[in-house]
């Protein structure tokens, strides 16, 4: 089991047309069940709701390095966003591409 973070809007942007927020949460809650991980999914800007699992930040890819150099298990991050992706080597156990996360959904 791995913390899964996802950077929301990388993956809501990644399909056409584009998954709403509501969407987003509903089908990664529902993988990260079937898959028995963990997730945390950043939004910039405010989440679509209060709840742990879901994160708002005015620097989202601030928070996602944050959240992945704290975290004390095993770390995937979710993000095509290449700057992004140079942030988080030596950081994380795997990164998976926006659009393949969003299509395995």
């Amino acid at each position: 089991m791995a913390l899964v973070i996802v950077d929301a809007e990388n993956v809501r942007r990644s399909l056409w047309p584009n998954l709403s927020k509501e969407a987003l949460v509903a089908r990664a809650r529902a993988w990260a069940a079937r898959e028995g991980h963990d997730l945390l999914i950043v939004f910039d800007g405010p989440a679509p709701e209060k709840a742990p699992d879901l994160v708002g930040s005015s620097y989202a890819d601030d928070e996602i390095v944050r959240l992945a150099e704290a975290a004390p298990g095993p770390v995937w991050v979710v993000t095509s966003d290449r700057g992004l992706r140079a942030r988080l080597v030596g950081h994380v156990d795997r990164v998976i591409g926006g659009g393949q996360f969003a299509r395995s959904l």
